[in-house]
């Protein structure tokens, strides 16, 4: 049945049909424009546009992110640790030797010494206020050897408060005693 449908249209369009005879050489301009070297067409991508605008946000996302990761480099600071390993190994030492020292300040502290210990503590902020301008001085005078003495000086002059301050307490405790036993 099918085969008699292609065969009546096929009888439907037989005058319409191209019956034309190619002019003569035409097989010969065919066979040169196969050999000839022909121009390649660039054949535009059949991504869809949802692609080209995800990979455009994606590119402006890592430009961006370089962008920031450069501007918010942390600016060197320059303190003892960065002018030689020794005195990167002495700021070591007396930062642990102050914070250990606060620590026992802040386990001896009771409410009859706190008087003492906020003052100690206001001396300790001074002193690390007076440290922040050492550094900014150390930075602008190329690591001159009388700013780093001074921030030496600084951070040993804050370990000797510290010790001064607990022995204060244990003085404050053993006069607390001795008055609890005349008493």
């Amino acid at each position: 049945m099918k085969k008699d449908t292609i065969d009546q249209l096929f009888e439907d369009l037989r005058n319409e049909f191209d019956m034309e005879i190619p002019e003569e050489g035409h097989e010969q301009r065919f066979l040169k424009k196969l050999q000839s070297p022909q121009k390649r067409k660039v054949v535009k991508s059949s991504r869809p546009l949802f692609y080209k605008s995800l990979m455009a946000v994606a590119a402006v996302l890592v430009i961006c992110f370089g962008f920031f990761t450069v501007l918010k480099q942390e600016p060197k600071v320059n303190d003892l640790a960065s002018v030689s390993e020794q005195l990167s190994q002495t700021q070591d030492f007396f930062t642990t030797a102050i914070t250990l020292e606060l620590n026992k300040i802040k386990t001896v502290r009771t409410p009859e010494n706190e008087a003492l210990v906020s003052d100690a503590l206001k001396q300790m902020e001074l002193l690390e206020k007076n440290y922040e301008r050492l550094k900014v001085d150390l930075k602008v005078s190329g690591n001159d050897q009388r700013v780093i003495y001074a921030m030496i000086n600084n951070l040993q002059s804050r370990i000797d408060l510290l010790q001064t301050v607990l022995a204060s307490i244990e003085n404050l405790k053993q006069l607390q005693s001795q008055q609890q036993l005349t008493l």
